[in-house]
Formats: C-alpha cells, sequence, structure tokens
C-alpha cells in the first residue's frame, strides 16, 4: 500500500480540488484521507455519506465543581491565562483561554477543580460518491492538537486500506508547514506538491518542500494556474530540475475550476474539458513514480 500526499506550501492553489479529482479517478481502489482538518471542505466534492462517527478526545480542560467550590479566589490569581473569570462571586472556566495545565487544580484547597478529557472534534468513516471509502474530521472551533487528529485520521485510512487490500491511500494536507502538515506527511510514500506562479507561491513551495526533504519523501509538483504568470513558472520548473523533483503537469488557467465547484464537482466529472485530460494523465504519471 502506498500513501500519496497533496500539499502546498499556502491556501488557494487547488490543491483539494486536484485531490479530490485523483480520489475520483482512484475510486474503489483507493481510501481517501482529508487531513486538511482545521478547514476540512473535501466532503464538499465527494459527498460522503457517514458510516461511522466517534468523537476525538486529546489533553484536558479544567472543570470546577461549583457545589465544592469555596470561592477563594485562588485559582483566579495563579492563571496565567486568564481563563477563571469570577462574576457575582462564581468563578468559571473560560474553554477557549484554558491551556490545561492543570495548576489550579493543584493549588486548590478543597480539591473542587478536575482535569478532564477534552472533546477536540469528532472523526468520520464515510461512503464516497465516487465508490470509495473515506474518513475524514472536523476539529471544534478554537480547538488545538490538530496534529493528533491529522494522525487519527492517517492510521484509520491506512487501517482501511490494509483490511480491504487497496493499493493506494490518497491524503489531502493542510496548507503551510505546521503541525498538521508534518503529521500529513510521516510515514508518507510520495508528496505531490501544487503550486502557483506567483512570488508567494514560490518562495512557498521552496518552504514546504524543505520539510518535505527532513522526511526523505520523494516529490513531484503540480503547477496550477501555469500560464498566468510565465516568468515565475520558468522558476519554479527550474527548481524542480534543481531539486531532482517530478515534474507531473502544468495547468493552464481555467474558470472551469471555479463553475465545477459551484456545481459540487470534481474537474475530471465535470465534462469535457483540457484541463481533465491533463488531470487523469497526471494521476497515472503519480501511480507509476509513487
Amino acid at each position: 500500500m502506498k500513501e500519496i500526499v497533496v500539499i502546498s506550501g499556502k491556501g488557494g492553489t487547488g490543491k483539494t480540488s486536484i485531490t479530490a479529482s485523483f480520489a475520483y479517478l482512484g475510486g474503489k481502489d483507493v481510501v481517501v484521507a482529508d487531513c486538511d482538518v482545521d478547514a476540512a471542505d473535501m466532503h464538499l466534492l465527494l459527498k460522503p455519506e457517514h458510516l461511522q462517527a466517534e468523537n476525538f478526545y486529546s489533553g484536558v480542560i479544567a472543570e470546577i465543581d461549583q457545589d465544592s467550590c469555596t470561592s477563594c479566589g485562588e485559582c483566579a490569581e495563579i492563571c496565567r491565562f486568564n481563563a477563571i473569570p469570577v462574576a457575582n462571586d462564581i468563578y468559571t472556566i473560560d474553554p477557549l483561554n484554558c491551556e490545561g495545565c492543570g495548576y489550579c487544580a493543584r493549588i486548590c484547597p478543597v480539591e473542587a477543580i478536575a482535569m478532564n478529557s477534552q472533546n477536540v472534534g469528532d472523526w468520520y468513516v464515510s461512503n464516497t460518491k465516487a465508490g470509495n471509502r473515506m474518513v475524514h474530521a472536523k476539529l471544534g472551533i478554537g480547538a488545538e492538537n490538530s496534529g493528533k487528529l491529522v494522525a487519527k485520521v492517517k492510521n484509520e485510512a491506512k487501517n482501511i486500506a490494509n483490511e480491504t487490500e487497496k493499493e493506494f491511500v490518497i491524503v489531502d494536507g493542510s496548507p503551510g508547514i505546521g503541525c498538521p502538515v508534518v503529521s500529513s506527511l510521516s510515514g508518507a510514500s510520495f508528496a505531490v506538491l501544487v503550486t502557483e506562479p506567483t512570488v508567494s507561491g514560490f518562495h512557498d513551495l521552496e518552504r514546504v518542500y524543505q520539510l518535505v526533504k527532513k522526511f526523505n519523501i520523494r516529490a513531484g509538483c503540480i503547477i496550477n494556474k501555469a500560464d498566468l504568470n510565465p516568468q515565475v513558472t520558468e522558476k519554479i520548473e527550474f527548481f524542480l530540475e534543481e531539486e531532482n523533483i517530478v515534474h507531473i503537469s502544468s495547468l493552464p488557467y481555467d474558470e472551469i475550476f471555479t463553475e465545477a465547484m459551484l456545481e459540487g464537482q470534481t474537474i475530471v466529472e465535470f465534462g469535457d474539458n483540457a484541463l481533465k485530460e491533463i488531470i487523469i494523465e497526471s494521476w497515472e504519471k503519480i501511480k507509476n513514480v509513487a
């Protein structure tokens, strides 16, 4: 089983639309993992139907037992995160500010504060309209530990792929180079870098590739909207050759990207178009080099 992770150094490059197209082309032969848990949106294109849904617990959060609390205020005095406001002599926990350090529970003279496991989101196993199984998640508002939730999604997808003897796991990673991206890349067989020919796009491509190199993962690149800035596209192509990154394809700018998304469809199912053929060729090339 091979794990193909699609990432980009920045948002807005078309990463998820391209990944969803690969998932559609892969059909029943692949398992899909949407690891962009902070802003998951692949479900908009693949229309998953939930088979399984579970809460995801990570970290702890303080909780005050009001029946035991004497309103001494010691917890609020020592909380460096200002997570324990008081109103009408009643102390409560602000869940957005609480960092789960547990110091308030340690110094409470009447042991009125408990540190409880925190539900930071939900994860799902679904069937998609492409005929494949998809593992995806939703991180709670203001919740942390997105890297751990990414690891959970990836591991579940890999387990399903192994159990059902699928050849590929396709992972839609987060943009950037933060903790969720690091977690997405762990254990990957091949990384697909999606970029665009802008100054920021090129800069972030260089940055995210440095992360890929740390993991010793082979990489390929898709240049989206390649015809909008030929000079920067040429610089990107030189960079790919210099770093021995497989140049998978260059996609021309086409408003069909937007039209397909508005219809809730992937590019490859949105009628016959030039982009469709290039993406089909790109998927075949990825399968051969991964």
